[in-house]
């Protein structure tokens, strides 16, 4: 009875404890949500508005409303002739085809080496290579800009193609990517050393290791390299900016900057509406491609 006794005496508090968690619960949870929807209100906002402007007239964004009074749909058809968008989107297609079609050709045989490899100074080399994710794009910007003028200079010379003005200088220097190396590294690491030992034992080598295993089941990986590739492509502006001096080659995100840079104010709603048009393909992309971008960010973790 004692020790009864004493076991319920030593049970009360943690009750008491329990009880006052359970009915702190909801405040705490009412918390939670409320500061998910303050964040989610801060992202959709702006994407809302983006779309609601684009179907308004110019008085009506500028007075402020938040929804059209009538649908103006003509006002994409406006800003796609006026900032000759088709262009536009023809070189963003180009760039960001060539772009990520480079990445997947560079970087999963060099992530597959990191992972699947042993070479001398491999550390060492894949240290180098995440140190370079720690400076800053801005750092590196002219001396990128300076590597373009002499090799377009010398292919100029060569070939008598230069870079600048040209495809390959919004596209060659983005088709290898230490962050896409690394995560492809990371998914490549995890694969099972059976596997590699079933094809060395069938007589294969690392070229068919890679083909015939590796890139298969790192499906979802490179999806999502495939989407990060092409939202950087398709949304570059500083560094199209700075090797083209025509439209000839530039890319949307240029285009939108033919709205920006007007001198006339009642352009508000068209360039609400040539945004829209920039971001659909991006959306197109993102939700092709979204549960295999989950999955590869879920899969591709930190172990290796």
């Amino acid at each position: 009875m004692a020790e009864r006794a004493q076991a319920t005496a030593a049970s009360q508090p943690a009750a008491q404890e329990a009880g006052r968690r359970r009915r702190h619960f909801p405040w705490v949870k009412i918390l939670i949500y409320g500061i998910l929807l303050v964040g989610l209100f801060q992202a959709v906002f702006p994407f809302f508005w983006m779309i609601s402007a684009s179907m308004m007239t110019i008085g009506d964004v500028t007075m402020g409303r938040l929804l059209p009074g009538e649908v103006h749909l003509e006002n994409f058809a406006i800003a796609w002739e006026r900032a000759n968008f088709a262009q536009f989107m023809w070189n963003s297609i180009r760039i960001t085809v060539i772009s990520v079609a480079g990445q997947l050709l560079f970087c999963i045989p060099a992530a597959y080496a990191f992972a699947r490899m042993r070479f001398a100074g491999r550390n060492l080399l894949f240290a180098a290579l995440l140190a370079t994710l720690m400076i800053p794009d801005v750092a590196i910007l002219v001396p990128n800009y300076l590597t373009v003028v002499w090799l377009g200079r010398l292919s100029e010379s060569l070939l008598g193609v230069g870079w600048l003005n040209n495809w390959p200088a919004l596209t060659i220097p983005f088709m290898a990517s230490a962050f896409t190396i690394f995560l492809l590294r990371q998914f490549f690491a995890q694969i099972p050393e059976d596997l590699w030992d079933a094809v060395r034992i069938d007589g294969g080598g690392h070229l068919r290791f890679l083909r015939s295993i590796v890139i298969p089941l790192s499906r979802a990986p490179i999806m999502t390299v495939i989407t990060f590739a092409f939202i950087g492509s398709w949304n570059a502006l500083l560094w199209p900016l700075l090797v083209t001096q025509t439209d000839e080659w530039r890319p949307v995100a240029v285009g939108l900057t033919k709205f920006v840079s007007s001198d006339a104010p009642a352009d508000l709603h068209l360039q609400m509406a040539a945004s829209v048009i920039m971001v659909i393909p991006i959306l197109i992309v993102y939700f092709i491609t979204q549960r295999q971008f989950t999955q590869g960010i879920a899969t591709s973790g930190l172990k290796g």
